[in-house]
């Protein structure tokens, strides 16, 4: 099946070539084989913050990648807060230790958390539920409607609760007690927005790249097992309806590809489409995952949700992406607004 159809640079290229070599070799990485191994700690971070330069394509080419490794969830909040904080603030102290992955940063704003805190005249209270990276970060990027604020995880201002979930990544309850000129304020009021919303947009296209790598393992898992599993003397393959279910499950990974790709390529170049770009990948990507998992159980039998197989912990994440989007109804009428 085709992977990702974006225009890669030579540089680009090879920095996919040498995720897939070293995936192949460590096929469930943790930090520090990402940070220090691949050195894609800073693969969003200018070269004179000893970064990759990368932009919104490299993100989504490595979440496409470390999909199907089950490693992309916690690298995705530090990407995504690293290229903000290199927007706002390219001098910043802190990005030299953020692209070294020595330090680990997560975003918290709406794409990353299923609830936001209370944002007030500087100050932020109460709790963010279920932010994605923020168990193990040590600094926190708050991207608000009306606020974008720069602090570390101290202790007695920010409770780190770890959260295990369903599909075995790790986020966390964030409880926030951070009075004003408690963190850095980098901006506020419209700029705050305009930063806030293209953080999400970030979020959400690098999320619709890990969920196209995922779909693209769980149709190949599909493919191999209808050549190996075998009845009536017959490889289940040469059976014409799971031939059909087969197709049909490429069909909708190759519709979720394609909007993915557009929505990569408007974050990327900041389009005035963005917004609707962003919602109708979202949209398909949703539809998509469960046509693709639900299918590769089914060819696979009962033990497609065994242990025995990655098949099962692909699909639950492949899941876990499309819940984390967010209300369909909500990207509906995005794309409607959008697009009027």
């Amino acid at each position: 099946m085709a992977e990702l159809d974006l225009p890669f640079r030579e540089e680009q290229q090879m920095l996919r070539d040498g995720v897939q070599r070293f995936l192949a070799d460590h096929p469930r990485p943790g930090w520090r084989d990402l940070s220090e191994s691949l050195g894609l700690a800073g693969i969003a971070l200018p070269e004179s913050a000893g970064g990759f330069g990368g932009g919104m394509i490299d993100i989504a080419l490595v979440m496409a990648e470390l999909g199907p490794a089950l490693a992309g969830a916690d690298w995705l909040s530090h990407a995504a807060a690293t290229t903000l904080l290199a927007r706002v603030a390219p001098d910043h102290p802190a990005l030299r230790e953020l692209a070294a992955g020595s330090r680990r940063i997560a975003i918290v704003c709406a794409a990353s958390t299923a609830a936001m805190p209370i944002v007030d005249a500087g100050t932020v209270r109460g709790s963010a539920a279920l932010v994605a990276g923020g168990a193990e970060a040590d600094l926190f990027l708050l991207a608000d409607r009306d606020l974008l604020l720069f602090f570390a995880s101290d202790g007695s201002k920010v409770e780190q609760r770890h959260r295990i979930m369903h599909d075995g990544s790790v986020s966390a309850d964030l409880g926030f007690t951070l009075k004003a000129g408690d963190g850095e304020v980098l901006a506020v009021g419209a700029e705050a927005r305009e930063y806030a919303g293209y953080a999400n947009d970030l979020l959400l296209a690098g999320r619709c790249a890990e969920a196209a790598g995922l779909m693209q393992r769980m149709i190949a898992d599909s493919i191999d097992y209808l050549g190996q599993r075998k009845q009536f003397g017959a490889a289940i393959g040469r059976f014409q309806s799971l031939r059909h279910r087969a197709a049909d499950m490429q069909l909708a990974a190759m519709k979720a590809a394609a909007l993915t790709e557009e929505a990569i390529i408007a974050v990327d170049r900041n389009r005035i489409d963005r917004a609707q770009a962003v919602s109708a990948a979202c949209i398909e990507i949703g539809d998509a995952v469960r046509i693709v998992g639900e299918s590769a159980v089914q060819i696979h039998g009962a033990m497609g949700l065994t242990e025995e197989l990655s098949l099962g912990g692909h699909f639950k994440r492949a899941l876990a992406i499309a819940a984390a989007f967010g209300p369909r109804t909500g990207h509906l009428a995005r794309f409607a607004g959008a697009a009027s």
